[in-house]
């Protein structure tokens, strides 16, 4: 299939046309709301990251302010895929050398990006006070975006379920690939068991066709509507697509060096999917993510 036709024959599932003074509106309607979006997806490599990044960017094209969390406090690499040079990370944090403003990083597109460090024990081992002392940083420091995305790691371990149970939505990155819809599926177990999450929104990553992307989000679905009662909505299917590939060599966003590539274009139709969610309103922005996260956090040290 050709990228005209790929493009032609995905038209049946874009939804209403959005143009940018939506997105300016929905800023102005929310007025101190932020919306926080968790991007998740149980197994590695199935391409979260990217799809973080790139959402990300893709709202902040579309005229939102939008802040990046890399959550991954382990096999960090959202300053990787977006070829940044970072002087310093969360763990600067966590040893006191520097505060969660002096680590904030501007991106591409006005994006802004907290960096955490990779393949740093401290992060991973992070005990609660230094979890806390960083979730408190981010309220009392930072500047609250329109758009919260935090990218976590993979897996269903604990800090991946807080960072999840935190956010007011949860996307979950899928692939067709039994490893990938087997976790996806332990993910979702796992969070509605213990973190009483109800609803997630799946994207379908690097899918041949529309339909395809439809078909795996059905067979996902279908599953859980006989085994989890969890609400599922779809977002999308992301085509594979060799202007990604030539993206992430580049350590650039697909949506801003290849915008008119097919991939680039599902992710713009799932960033503002997502922007039509948002909560009518929200009382207190990042004060109500950090009380979410200090939340999860003493309920795991609880328990």
């Amino acid at each position: 299939m050709t990228m005209s036709q790929f493009m032609s024959y995905d038209a049946p599932y874009n939804v209403v046309p959005f143009r940018q003074d939506d997105a300016v509106r929905s800023i102005a309607s929310r007025e101190s709301a932020m919306q926080v979006i968790a991007i998740t997806g149980g197994k590695g490599g199935v391409g979260k990251t990217n799809v973080a990044v790139n959402l990300a960017v893709s709202m902040s094209m579309d005229g939102l302010d939008v802040m990046l969390f890399d959550a991954d406090l382990g096999l960090a690499n959202v300053d990787i895929v977006l070829g940044m040079q970072i002087k310093h990370t969360l763990a600067d944090v966590v040893s006191g050398d520097k505060t969660l403003a002096d680590v904030v990083v501007d991106g591409p597109e006005g994006l802004r990006v907290i960096p955490a460090a990779s393949g740093v024990a401290q992060m991973v081992d992070m005990q609660s006070a230094d979890q806390e002392m960083l979730i408190r940083q981010l309220s009392d420091q930072l500047m609250p975006p329109d758009v919260l995305i935090v990218d976590t790691g993979a897996g269903i371990d604990q800090t991946v379920q807080t960072f999840v149970a935190a956010c007011q939505t949860a996307v979950l990155v899928v692939c067709d690939e039994p490893a990938s819809l087997t976790d996806a599926y332990a993910l979702m177990k796992v969070l509605r068991a213990k973190k009483d999450i109800r609803r997630f929104e799946i994207l379908a990553n690097q899918v041949d066709t529309p339909i395809q992307g439809k078909q795996l989000f059905e067979r996902i679905a279908n599953v859980c509507d006989r085994y989890l009662d969890v609400e599922l909505g779809y977002l999308g299917g992301v085509p594979t697509d060799m202007y990604l590939r030539r993206a992430v060599q580049e350590r650039k966003a697909l949506v801003s060096v290849y915008p008119r590539s097919p991939a680039a274009n599902a992710i713009r139709d799932a960033g503002r999917r997502l922007n039509r969610l948002a909560p009518a309103s929200q009382s207190s922005g990042v004060g109500f993510f950090v009380e979410q996260l200090l939340s999860q956090q003493s309920h795991a040290v609880r328990h």
